[in-house]
């Protein structure tokens, strides 16, 4: 029997169905926030990566993600659009509200299951928690036919009692049943003996899609999803880099190139455009200021890299030797150095369109353009890595109230540095000059001389986009203020100028973050 779903229509028994959390689960890392503009910008970079579900945010959270979810239902089109809810009302109301401009929506509603969590968290007898499952799944149900249920911390839950939890959420109406290993304890054999335990006792599971969602704290994220899989879960969630609470969450380019390189032990099918991996989690990396380590597979620098001469034989006479995949299939090409001080615009747009960015606004591109100039003319080579670190730098910053306008410094071994510095805030031009022990420090205090604020720097971190002297920085500044934390990047060929490029972004971010109630600690 071929099972249908509201969103999918006819499910084929071999489709698995990628939910991406990144904007959700993946945003409560910590430093990791994003305002709307960059939600909405990786939430339509995921649609063309080709994710199936993209969990928006948790809308009673905040002003700031009820109006984030809201705005990605409006706009992105191509996956459905699911916002999170606990199982009170307020909760699934918030979430239905925040989904319906979607063409596809999801209300996706959960509740702890374990006997730990009831007894401490939730301070709820079994009955009442199960009670609350079949409350919470109507209810969603009278918004929208699509509808998740989960059991929060189920792979801790005892089996008896989350059987009879599935059955009442299937029963209420839910479409998905997502089993979560919430904390990361289980073991890849415990995850296939659950799910095959669930479908084979559960009466009506053969009418859903049952889900797997797992963290990182063991290292077992991605080989728990892939037990999963092959025990009869066709969804799975997941985080681009593998972002999100504590250690993370599975990987999505992990589970992903994992189905498509072990196609013979896992024959299964998804609708990822492997080509735009790299690209996705570079626009993640670019947005919150976090790299992924070198040695991280699929996306990291060195995942396809080979220094042992050993390796570099084998590579030279058959690739195949030493790559299980190839650097291409996930969006990885070899460096371009086609493009410098004499490429026009026409070669530049298209340039732009063969890394992945479609068409930028006419504000961007010209602003883009301008800063691919200068970089053209102080760097002999101006590599793809080069313009990708411009142009993300440019975009993120569209609809900022301060901008970065010039700065002079003069530094010396004899005494304080100096710099001179211009901001236009809110449209006005403002500078100041100041002081400081070094060229950076002296920076960053003339923009605070510019933009007085409290906000405390917490981190300031370097790194070359390309190599050799002539590379670009890629600068990270984290500032703190009331318990906010807030990440801000800059790239230029010079490292002061991309630093207070990153101290802007991130006084940015900061004021958005004020208009904002910080999200609660959530789980799934």
């Amino acid at each position: 029997m071929t099972l249908q779903h509201p969103s999918f229509g006819a499910v084929e028994p071999g489709r698995v169905f990628i939910f991406d959390t990144t904007l959700r689960d993946g945003e409560q890392s910590p430093g990791f926030s994003m305002n709307l503009e960059e939600k909405v910008r990786l939430a339509e970079a995921l649609a063309e990566l080709g994710v199936d579900v993209i969990e928006a945010g948790f809308p009673i959270a905040s002003p700031g993600d009820f109006e984030s979810v809201a705005a990605i239902a409006e706009q992105v089109r191509g996956p459905v659009i699911c916002g999170l809810a606990r199982s009170a009302p307020a909760d699934i109301r918030r979430a239905a509200d925040a989904i319906r401009p979607a063409a596809r929506g999801r209300i996706h509603t959960f509740i702890s299951t374990s006997k730990l969590h009831m007894k401490f968290k939730l301070r709820m007898e079994p009955d009442a928690v199960l009670q609350a499952v079949t409350d919470s799944v109507t209810l969603a149900r009278n918004f929208t036919a699509d509808v998740e249920w989960s059991a929060e911390d189920g792979s801790r839950t005892e089996h008896d009692f989350l059987c009879r939890c599935v059955e009442a959420a299937i029963r209420a109406g839910a479409t998905t049943i997502n089993i979560p290993d919430t904390v990361g304890y289980a073991l890849p054999e415990e995850l296939t003996s659950i799910f095959t335990m669930l479908r084979e006792r559960v009466p009506g599971a053969d009418g859903v899609i049952f889900s797997a969602h797992n963290h990182n704290d063991l290292g077992l994220a991605v080989a728990n999803t892939m037990a999963a899989i092959r025990a009869g879960a066709r969804q799975v969630e997941c985080t681009i880099n593998g972002i999100g609470e504590r250690a993370g969450n599975a990987a999505l380019e992990e589970i992903v190139m994992a189905l498509r390189t072990r196609h013979d032990a896992v024959p299964v099918s998804n609708a990822i455009v492997t080509e735009k991996i790299l690209r996705t989690s570079k626009l993640l990396a670019t947005i919150t200021g976090f790299d992924v380590q070198p040695n991280k597979a699929i996306v990291g620098r060195n995942a396809f890299a080979h220094e042992s001469g050993i390796h570099q034989d084998g590579m030279l006479k058959n690739a195949q030797t030493y790559e299980i995949m190839t650097p291409d299939s996930v969006g990885w090409t070899k460096t371009n150095l086609v493009m410098g001080k004499h490429s026009g615009r026409a070669a530049f747009r298209d340039k732009l369109r063969a890394l992945g960015y479609g068409e930028l606004g006419d504000n961007a591109l010209n602003d883009a353009f301008r800063r691919f100039k200068d970089v053209a003319d102080r760097k002999k080579i101006v590599y793809d890595e080069d313009l990708i670190a411009l142009v993300d730098d440019e975009v993120m910053r569209d609809h900022e109230r301060i901008h970065f306008v010039s700065l002079d410094v003069h530094a010396s071994s004899r005494g304080p540095a100096r710099a001179e510095l211009l901001l236009e805030i809110d449209g006005a031009p403002q500078s100041a000059v100041a002081s400081g022990d070094g060229p950076i420090d002296a920076t960053f205090n003339a923009i605070r001389t510019v933009f007085a604020h409290e906000a405390r720097l917490v981190l300031f971190s370097v790194g070359a986009v390309t190599e050799g002297t002539d590379a670009q920085a890629r600068t990270t500044v984290r500032l703190e203020e009331g318990g906010k934390m807030v990440d801000g990047q800059g790239a230029d060929t010079d490292t002061i100028v991309a630093s207070a490029r990153a101290y802007v972004h991130a006084l940015n971010k900061l004021l958005v973050k004020r208009r904002r109630t910080e999200p609660a600690a959530l789980s799934a």
